[in-house]
């Protein structure tokens, strides 16, 4: 490491998830905390998990992650170390950000799991970052969170090389006849409208990511985004059509086939793994579809070089020549 980067680091922001059975219902309640969620809709989410063993995904993907920054930073000669901190389960930021300033780092450079204009998936983190540092006081070093991603080319080629390779594996003759569909999570309309300089973004920034995405692919080819993971409660609104209700439309279309590309995520969390190869799948079989889905960036080289590029850019305190700004009273909940 060189002379300039001591006491600097970068910070893996992330969701959390439970790492055993006992953890599952805690983890859930963590999450939905205010948010009046049915216990029923919590019941139902947690069988999820049983179906894991009761272990996210999310933790393993976000280990290998934080090993490929690191590794990735090392080859550019920049050894910086990599810490990583969760929302809503150990690792908490909270305690990260702690131990951080025991081992004398100054400045750290966070990147979020999270490439979209949300309250949860922006504004959260920042959030989270400022009530960790109060908790540390005075020794907390200066955290300068990323800004959005869904834009970075590092971001569009790793999902568009998942959207490639779903696309071969589907049964010879079809690939041409398949309809590609985006997903990503659902949120209440009334914070994919929420007021503020970057208000209405996420839709948005998802239509403009899943076109990208596919052109990248097969330029000016159909692309559909539907919506996936509701959990409020039913009547609240959220953004629509659910993924599984597309499906059924496609078939009854005469549609034969579909590769899910699930541009809203990172990696291939629960979410993914569930919602999209277990309920979507079956959706599919249940109406004669062939479905294929994409990979996520997860820690495609693509993918981390890009979080390496702008954690370079940030340290050098160069231009933000990427991604969106996240100024204060953005990214409402609504």
């Amino acid at each position: 490491m060189s002379d300039d980067d001591e006491g600097n680091a970068v910070l893996l922001l992330s969701f959390g998830g439970p790492e055993g059975p006992e953890d599952v219902l805690p983890f859930l309640e963590n999450v939905t905390r205010g948010r009046d969620i049915p216990r029923e809709r919590l019941l139902s989410v947690a069988e999820h998990y049983q179906h894991f063993g009761g272990v996210s995904p999310i933790n393993e993907q976000n280990r290998g992650l934080r090993k490929a920054i690191e590794n990735e930073m090392s080859l550019r000669g920049r050894p910086l170390p990599v810490y990583w901190g969760n929302r809503n389960w150990p690792p908490l930021v909270e305690d990260v950000v702690a131990r951080m300033a025991a081992d004398g780092i100054n400045r750290a450079v966070a990147i979020a799991t999270s490439a979209y204009s949300s309250a949860s998936g922006c504004r959260q983190y920042h959030e989270d970052i400022a009530r960790a540092r109060q908790a540390t006081g005075p020794t907390a070093p200066a955290i300068d969170k990323l800004p959005h991603f869904f834009d970075h080319p590092g971001f569009i080629t790793a999902n568009a090389d998942g959207l490639s390779a779903a696309l071969t594996r589907l049964p010879a003759g079809m690939a041409d006849q398949a309809r590609i569909v985006a997903t990503a999570h659902s949120i209440p309309m009334s914070m994919a409208r929420a007021a503020g300089p970057q208000g209405g973004l996420y839709e948005q920034q998802l239509r403009s990511t899943a076109r990208a995405v596919v052109d990248a692919v097969d330029h000016g080819r159909t692309v559909d985004l539907v919506w996936q993971s509701r959990s409020g409660p039913p009547q609240v609104p959220w953004l629509e059509p659910d993924i599984n209700e597309h499906l059924i439309r496609l078939a009854a279309e005469g549609v034969p086939a579909v590769v899910l590309s699930p541009i809203g995520f990172v990696s291939d969390h629960i979410e993914v793994l569930w919602d999209l190869d277990k309920e979507a799948r079956e959706t599919a079989a249940a109406h004669d579809l062939v479905l294929e889905r994409a990979a996520t960036a997860g820690t495609h080289p693509a993918f981390v070089a890009m979080i390496a590029d702008l954690v370079e850019e940030r340290l050098a305190g160069g231009p933000r020549t990427l991604g969106t700004t996240c100024p204060a009273g953005c990214c409402l909940a609504g």
